[in-house]
């Protein structure tokens, strides 16, 4: 797919989930909902991904956690 279509879906269901659940809740709750959203939209999303990290000969394998990878191309 192409990247500005993919961000485009990506940005319609954030805005979908924001309206229905308006402000205020903990980061988890509306991650939950937009990785809902983004599968229902046939996107294939990956969810706390291990990102590794590396520093001179130290190797984190998890260095980083992503929130969501979305058609292993967009980090949300």
């Amino acid at each position: 797919m192409e990247i500005n279509k993919l961000t485009e879906q990506i940005i319609g269901c954030a805005v979908k989930v924001h309206r229905s659940l308006g402000i205020g809740l903990l980061e988890s709750a509306y991650q939950e909902c937009l990785f809902f959203e983004l599968k229902k939209a046939g996107l294939f999303v990956e969810k706390e991904k291990s990102l590794p990290l590396v520093y001179e000969e130290v190797k984190l394998d998890c260095g980083y956690r992503i929130d969501l990878l979305v058609e292993k191309q967009i980090v949300v």
